[in-house]
């Protein structure tokens, strides 16, 4: 007898697709059907992996450090992260409150699975990064989404997690600089979160994978660096795939208190075991080795970050933050949608008319929680930039002639 759709558990139900990697695999199909796709969607710099970092890997192999690791991570990997985290942002941990996982987005699974249970709430900014309130779902415990505004550079406040908090909220997800807005924070600006959540005892899940992309000077403070109260109830998340373009090697790793990590660990042993061993070998030298191509690949993503929230703020009906981090725009197009006639009513439909129309991929604002507004990655070049900004143009403005298609 055929099984019917019940055979799926209600948890595997209840959990979506992810919306960017649907985009970037529509995108892959039309350029491997001949299209000149630009790409916007992809949430991975266009850079190589630096060259140190590969030959080590190579090395690795040729040396035979092709077997199984320690569950948490080689010793020597750790070693080089709790020595990143004191000199970059004056945390000190010992490396047996690390854990090194096979990529950051596991990291964060496995700190949601060691700490919620059915009856929690989690507070999640919105925009959001679309893994996070899946990844909740995945706990058994129940997303609890809190607005942040454009007029305020996205930003949360103490006042808007005062809104949101209730009895049953168990941990805060916070992500700076943003996927999706690129917002950040600094000291002053963290310090009443941190406050807010001491005061309530909320667990900070504090996501920190774009800490070395900031613009304008910027400097990055950590929230578990404003004391240790602080720090003892922040679980760090960070890995290496953005500032070091390795996002196919999958390492990401946690730092917290000892009781959280070793719970952890105990999960990652029956989920995936081990960080793949050639990755942490080549992970040791990207932490230890030369760290100037990452501060020049840094300062050319703003000179791009600059370039694209010109071109987006010329377009008619567009409003567009520029972003303190990270390497996304999130642009307000509102006043590109219509109802009806040959224009579109929601981002969804935006995003689907420039990928048919002009060959270019984004991601709607409603994947992010966030309905009117687009997602643009600005990890491709300048060129790329520019040709992809004058085909939204055109395609935008055959849209609001009625040419479209």
């Amino acid at each position: 007898m055929e099984q019917s759709g019940s055979s799926i558990s209600r948890r595997a139900r209840g959990v979506g697709s992810s919306p960017t990697l649907a985009i970037s695999a529509l995108a892959a199909e039309l350029r491997a059907a001949g299209k000149d796709v630009l790409d916007f969607s992809a949430g991975q710099p266009d850079f190589d992996t630096p060259d140190n970092v590969k030959q080590a890997g190579r090395d690795a192999i040729d040396a035979n450090r092709t077997r199984y690791t320690a569950n948490a991570g080689l010793p020597e990997l750790r070693r080089a992260i709790a020595q990143q985290l004191d000199q970059r942002r004056g945390l000190s941990y010992p490396p047996e409150r690390i854990l090194v996982s096979p990529g950051a987005k596991a990291s964060l699974y496995f700190a949601c699975m060691a700490l919620l249970d059915a009856e929690d709430e989690v507070l999640i900014p919105a925009p959001y990064w679309v893994s996070y309130p899946e990844q909740v779902r995945l706990a058994g415990a129940t997303p609890c989404f809190v607005p942040t505004v454009e007029t305020e550079g996205f930003k949360l406040t103490a006042d808007r997690l005062a809104e949101c908090a209730g009895t049953r909220t168990r941990m805060l997800m916070l992500n700076y600089p943003s996927n999706p807005t690129g917002a950040s924070y600094t000291r002053a600006e963290l310090e009443p979160l941190a406050g807010f959540c001491l005061e309530r005892g909320i667990v900070i899940l504090a996501d920190e994978i774009y800490s070395r992309l900031l613009y304008d000077g910027r400097e990055f403070t950590s929230i578990a660096a404003l004391g240790p109260e602080v720090k003892e109830a922040t679980v760090v998340i960070d890995g290496l795939s953005k500032s070091y373009a390795m996002t196919g090697w999958r390492i990401g790793f946690a730092a917290a208190a000892g009781e959280i990590i070793s719970a952890m660990s105990r999960i990652q042993s029956h989920a995936t075991s081990n960080a793949t061993s050639i990755s942490q070998w080549a992970s040791v030298e990207a932490l230890e080795g030369p760290q100037q191509e990452i501060e020049r690949r840094t300062a050319e993503f703003e000179q791009r970050r600059d370039e694209i929230v010109k071109r987006l703020r010329a377009l008619p009906g567009v409003t567009c933050v520029s972003p303190d981090g990270s390497f996304y725009v999130f642009p307000n197009i509102s006043g590109c949608l219509e109802e009806g006639g040959a224009g579109v009513s929601d981002g969804n439909e935006l995003a689907r008319y420039l990928l048919e129309e002009a060959q270019v991929a984004v991601v709607p604002g409603e994947a992010f929680g966030a309905a009117g507004f687009l997602r643009l990655s600005f990890a491709c070049s300048l060129e790329r930039i520019r040709e992809g900004m004058d085909r939204i143009a055109a395609a935008l403005g055959a849209l609001s002639s009625g040419g479209r298609g």
